[in-house]
């Protein structure tokens, strides 16, 4: 049985990953410190392991102990404005960490890793929906960090042969997700829609997102784990934007309820328009995004207690 690694596996994400991996027949450990996830999103077919994946000594441990065929790494800090406020903390996390792992994955003969990036390392680009051949210019130190990594595993695959797939995700939304990351509107808005709260933008709400549901995102991660998938950037989205003001109409529409909109100032780091093209992945794995909106942000609120 082939054996994967998926770290931040417990988190919003690995939550949807983790069952599509088994059901393929792979066998799956999931590492996370538990910060952000939740040990009761990993099913009980697969191994966990609580750890930090900044701790060097100890992740040669676990690779030492296993012979993983791929690595799926989803730890990370997510969140732009941290990235801002403590960008030291950000490169230690989602850079640095992240070429320990790449250490390992070559040491120990790793086939492919696919690496969890973000539509943040296109900047605010207007030329929508973006292909992976646009210029990168990241406005914040989080996407500047997913940008990095990228450039260390194409490096990681000129030296060394090592497979990877770098997955530029839109703004992933679905069940079981936290209020942070870049897809988290939804699971704030959801959330002050139950308790009967007034909705605050950043903004004047006209700023759009590409919107994707989690369950896609974790088959199109299953997806780039092929063979056939070369190694590269791929965008994983629905290629249409939705204006925030739209997201609010349509998750009123949902709840019944009619909140209030209390409109701030925009925040520092932000992209005003976002929407990626994911045809390239389409045409190698044929993964495709499956989840209409409306439907998507009902089982988000419907799993909301």
């Amino acid at each position: 049985m082939k054996q994967i690694l998926v770290t931040g596996g417990a988190g919003f994400i690995g939550s949807h990953l983790t069952p599509q991996l088994l059901a393929a027949g792979w066998k799956v450990t999931v590492l996370d410190d538990l910060s952000s996830g939740n040990r009761a999103y990993v099913p009980m077919e697969a191994d966990f392991i609580e750890q930090d994946v900044r701790d060097p000594g100890a992740l040669a441990q676990v690779f030492a102990s296993n012979d993983f065929e791929a690595v799926v790494h989803f730890a990370a800090q997510t969140m732009v404005p941290v990235s801002l406020a403590k960008p030291v903390y950000d490169c230690e996390l989602n850079v640095v960490a992240t070429v320990e792992l790449l250490e390992q994955c070559r040491v120990h003969g790793v086939r492919k890793v696919v690496f969890a990036s973000s539509a943040a390392v296109y900047g605010d680009n207007q030329n929508l929906p973006l292909r992976e051949t646009e210029q990168t210019a990241p406005m914040s130190f989080y996407g500047l960090s997913k940008h990095t990594v990228e450039r260390y595993l194409e490096l990681y695959r000129q030296l060394h042969g090592l497979e990877y797939a770098a997955l530029r995700f839109a703004n992933v939304y679905g069940e079981r997700q936290g209020d942070g990351g870049e897809g988290g509107v939804v699971s704030i808005f959801t959330r002050l829609l139950r308790q009967g709260c007034s909705l605050q933008l950043f903004g004047d709400g006209k700023q759009t997102r590409d919107f994707v549901y989690a369950g896609d995102v974790a088959a199109a991660v299953a997806a780039s784990l092929a063979s056939q998938v070369p190694s590269g950037t791929y965008n994983v989205s629905t290629g249409k934007q939705t204006s925030l003001l739209e997201l609010i109409e349509t998750m009123s529409r949902i709840s019944g309820a009619k909140p209030q909109v209390v409109l701030d100032q925009p925040r520092a780091g932000d992209i005003l328009h976002s929407a990626l093209d994911s045809s390239r992945l389409q045409q190698y794995s044929g993964w495709r995004p499956q989840m209409p909106l409306e439907e998507g942000l009902r089982r988000t609120y419907g799993a909301v207690g």
